[in-house]
């Protein structure tokens, strides 16, 4: 197995971590190296390394630009114009997102299993994968951003839920939501501990890990609300890739258990 993470800074990336422990637990050869690819430079480097290996994974800036690449496209990257994932299958490649459902299996693992409501920080590409993956899962689905061009490509995503779109300078109480998660690069939510109410017994799904804490989930915790550190996410995405890469079902528990045991060490 050869593959690698892509992206641009990816210094901090633990995916290489993640993935060679994941080869050695299933008893599999390979490498997985972390490479800095910006957004400009993805085509030509796909197109000039694509027979070297078998599959990538996509970080940011990369995730909108991978659906402009000449691949087989899964229906889901088309949906929500995000994707995390390009797998070689024979001479031929796909692109895929699992974003989604590594969001859902984390948050399965923590005990939520349905939402009334879940409030969304940021309308990236990571957010349309969690938003699409909560459709049926959250009755209602709000959205905060800096950008309101945003708007529109998250809501497309959505058919079942209710859904609200917020300024980020709207006046927002916390409490009101089952479920908040911060899907924006580091440091851009700093600002939002200032609203985290005095005591809160909600819970934070802060899809960073590096660096950590956050800022916001500092506070949460100290308010006395539950963290999902980003590190859920990195873990139950990368199984669902490197289950893709090996076309089979993989023990998806006993896999994210002994990853952890490996990150945290």
């Amino acid at each position: 197995m050869q593959a690698a993470v892509l992206g641009s800074p990816i210094k901090h990336s633990l995916s290489p971590r993640l993935h060679k422990a994941a080869y050695e637990y299933l008893g599999i050869a390979g490498e997985y190296t972390a490479i800095d690819v910006d957004s400009g430079q993805l085509l030509d480097f796909f197109t000039n390394n694509e027979s070297n290996f078998d599959y990538f994974s996509l970080t940011m800036p990369l995730k909108e630009v991978a659906c402009t690449l000449p691949v087989v496209y899964d229906d889901l990257p088309i949906l929500i114009n995000s994707a995390n994932t390009l797998i070689k299958k024979g001479e031929s490649w796909s692109l895929h997102s699992t974003d989604g459902s590594g969001f859902q299996s984390a948050i399965e693992h923590a005990g939520l299993s349905s939402l009334g409501s879940t409030l969304i920080l940021g309308a990236g590409g990571t957010a349309r994968a969690i938003a699409q993956s909560l459709d049926n899962r959250s009755e209602r689905i709000h959205v905060i951003a800096r950008s309101a061009n945003r708007r529109a490509s998250i809501e497309s995503t959505l058919e079942s839920a209710q859904f609200n779109f917020l300024s980020w300078n709207d006046s927002v109480d916390f409490n009101n939501y089952d479920l908040i998660v911060n899907t924006t690069p580091a440091g851009a939510a700093d600002l939002m501990a200032e609203r985290v109410p005095a005591r809160t017994d909600r819970m934070l799904f802060d899809v960073l890990y590096k660096p950590w804490p956050t800022v916001l989930a500092r506070k949460w915790s100290d308010c006395g609300g539950r963290v999902i550190n980003g590190l859920e996410l990195l873990i139950y995405q990368g199984i669902d890739q490197i289950s893709l890469a090996l076309e089979r079902n993989l023990d998806k528990e006993a896999l994210a258990t002994h990853l952890r045991d490996v990150l945290k060490s």
